[in-house]
């Protein structure tokens, strides 16, 4: 399936597909920013398109990337489990917390507390 946009909660999306090409630069940020100019607000990237290097935060991946998404104002949501992730980095524990109270990026463990924090935004 390739990335698609959809509206969820009145709010247009572009949904990637899990098992499409990860994002491993910057370049594959802007390809997905890119995409989002078809009409998208938010681009929900599954946790396993992403790089393993994003959730490193000592190699500035994560800021890069997150930074390109606020310039372009385009909504990056990071959907899915990172339990692993932030078990192992009190500061990665620290970035999602804040992030989660912002309105440009968030990281949520599904498609249903995505829609719930869509819903919340609308409001």
């Amino acid at each position: 399936m390739p990335d698609v946009i959809q509206e969820r909660a009145g709010v247009p999306v572009l949904m990637c597909d899990p098992a499409g090409p990860p994002v491993a630069t910057e370049q594959d940020a802007l390809d997905l920013i890119g995409a989002a100019f078809a009409g998208a607000e938010v681009v929900a990237v599954p946790t396993s398109r992403l790089d393993p290097s994003f959730f490193s935060l000592g190699t500035r991946f994560a800021g890069e990337i997150m930074q390109k998404f606020v310039n372009y104002r385009i909504r990056l949501v990071v959907v899915g489990d990172i339990s692993r992730h932030l078990a192992a980095s009190s500061a990665l524990r620290a970035l999602v917390d804040e992030s989660n109270r912002s309105g440009h990026v968030w990281f949520v463990d599904d498609l249903d507390a995505l829609d719930a924090r869509l819903v919340a935004y609308r409001t």
